[in-house]
């Protein structure tokens, strides 16, 4: 008996391209693993053993050996920044991240190596500046900038991007002044007399500092997003959510999608703005860019002490170095009615709302806010989204699920971040940060995420983090009852998320009429000791069929 899923080849039309002699992981329960695939126009038409397939080749088939090799869904992230990533991981930006300099002192120097070697005007930034993880660092002032630089514009992005610091030259460059309003749910710090310091919290007034480098001419994006897309796909990346897209970029990003460079799928969410108005339409655009919601801030980063909690931040040196006073509570970006008048703008238009949220007290005013917006404006299947939920208890996720709302985790936080949440932050209150567990018995479906450039872009440390919950030390596991299975977490990483970002039918497993994306990998996750998944290579990603990364 055939064990061949039916082709949907035209009567008489051989495969474009077939992939023999693999272990194909298809994430589709009604067909687990298969050995090989035939794709057409670049959608899948067939999946079963090797000689199966084989035997649907014609003379012009391109026949792929995988040589025993196994291969998923190509990997999907739910919530990225690739608009953000093309120039935080561009020429014009200085990457300072604990992963690339991971002591205050290297900071220090990378800094001050590239103020020497730089022209006089020209403008500076700087991304990962963390005191947490590059122990000893301070917060930098506009004096000390100042003193480094007095001839260039000089800006530094915190590593969660919710705050940054420019000196006096990177101020008059935005045009920042007293008068300045501050953009909604963020703002300019402000000294005694009114006149800025040089500190943004929040985006966008966080972005804005940076100035020139976070904001290329328009011409210049193409080229970096080509590089942030080259980038994406040797990840084993084939779709990425852009959380946080500007409208300025939207038709650049379009007609990128449209051109050969393009190697990922993207689905983008407009930053809600002051006027609560966007030019889109939910759902325009095809299977290579479309605009499906809006992003919000419902509170900020637990690496600046603006996440609202209703239990404090322990107090010690650590929290000390943040700026953060004895039993500190972080607080909300928004009031309730100021979130409830942004969802009101763009639900009722159709759009899907995903909603940045840490604290459980942020948790408890969102779920109170969309739980008094569905009941008016709502209708099925809405997949609101939450985005990143450290704090979110197990109570709350049953109430998201009563009310429709899905959850993105921000699970890598436990790997580079885990023992500092435990030791500095927040004491036994961590063991249960980023509870995928708890998500999941509620019957919520999941997806995990990077927030690049706030990590490295890592689907495979992902799963390996959800599943062990072990931080990168190796020495501490945060709360072993909160793991997932490997099952569980590869869903997350595919399907899950293809179904997040309104895609499940055509990406996010292997299935006759979906587009063959596809990762190859080194090894099997399920024959490896779990703790080493993320240490997996990618070997290959293709898109409809065709390789757009080869190791």
């Amino acid at each position: 008996m055939s064990t061949t899923t039916p082709a949907i080849e035209p009567a008489g039309q051989a495969p474009e391209r077939i992939f023999v002699n693999a272990n194909l992981i298809t994430v589709d329960p009604s067909r687990p693993r298969a050995e090989a695939l035939a794709v057409s126009g670049g959608r899948i038409t067939a999946l079963g053993d090797s000689d199966e397939i084989r035997a649907l080749a014609g003379p012009e088939t391109e026949i792929v050996d995988l040589g025993g090799r196994t291969a998923l869904p190509g990997f999907i992230e739910a919530h990225g920044h690739p608009t953000v990533s093309m120039t935080t991981d561009g020429p014009d930006v200085v990457d300072i991240r604990p992963m690339t300099c991971p002591t205050a002192e290297s900071v220090r120097e990378r800094i001050k190596e590239t103020i020497a070697a730089a022209e006089p005007g020209v403008p500076l930034a700087f991304v990962g500046w963390d005191t947490l993880l590059q122990e000893g660092l301070e917060e930098p002032t506009r004096a000390w900038l100042d003193e480094l630089a007095p001839a260039n514009p000089v800006a530094i992005l915190q590593n969660s991007a919710h705050m940054s610091w420019g000196n006096s030259l990177a101020i008059k460059a935005i045009g920042l002044t007293r008068d300045t309003p501050d953009p909604a749910g963020c703002h300019f710090e402000r000294d005694a007399h009114g006149e800025p310091t040089g500190k943004a919290v929040e985006a966008p007034a966080s972005l804005m500092m940076i100035g020139a480098p976070l904001n290329p001419p328009a011409d210049r994006a193409p080229a970096l997003l080509a590089d942030e897309h080259r980038l994406l796909a040797a990840r084993g990346l084939t779709t990425c959510g852009d959380l946080g897209l500007k409208g300025d970029i939207r038709e650049v990003c379009a007609e990128f999608a449209r051109s050969p460079q393009a190697r990922v799928r993207v689905r983008a969410y407009e930053m809600s703005n002051a006027e609560l108005h966007t030019d889109a339409v939910p759902g325009q655009g095809d299977a290579m860019f479309r605009q499906i919601g809006i992003k919000m801030w419902a509170d900020g980063s637990p690496w600046i002490g603006n996440i609202a909690t209703s239990f404090p931040y322990l107090t010690n040196d650590r929290t000390a170095a943040l700026g953060l006073g004895p039993d500190h509570r972080g607080c909300a970006n928004y009031t309730a009615e100021q979130a409830r008048a942004i969802a009101e703008a763009y639900l009722p238009r159709g759009w899907q709302l995903a909603c940045h949220v840490h604290g459980d007290v942020a948790v408890d005013m969102m779920l109170d806010v969309f739980e008094e917006v569905l009941a008016e404006h709502g209708r099925p299947d809405h997949r609101t989204r939450f985005e990143h939920c450290g704090t979110m208890t197990r109570e709350q996720y049953r109430r998201a699920a009563k009310l429709g709302i899905t959850c993105s985790l921000f699970v890598d936080h436990i790997y580079y971040w885990g023992d500092v949440l435990v030791e500095s932050l927040f004491g036994e209150r961590a063991e249960d940060w980023a509870n995928a567990r708890a998500a999941l018995d509620a019957g919520i479906r999941i997806s995990f995420h990077n927030d690049s450039p706030v990590t490295p872009v890592e689907p495979l440390r992902n799963i390996q983090v959800a599943v062990t919950r072990r931080t990168r030390s190796g020495a501490r596991v945060l709360g072993p009852h909160n793991r997932v299975t490997l099952d569980e977490a590869i869903r997350a990483e595919t399907i899950d998320s293809a179904w997040q970002l309104q895609s499940e039918h055509e990406v996010g497993s292997l299935e006759v009429g979906k587009h063959a994306d596809l990762v190859v990998l080194s090894d099997d996750p399920y024959a490896v000791d779990p703790d080493t998944i993320g240490d997996l290579q990618v070997l290959a990603t293709y898109l409809d069929g065709r390789p757009t990364y080869t190791a």
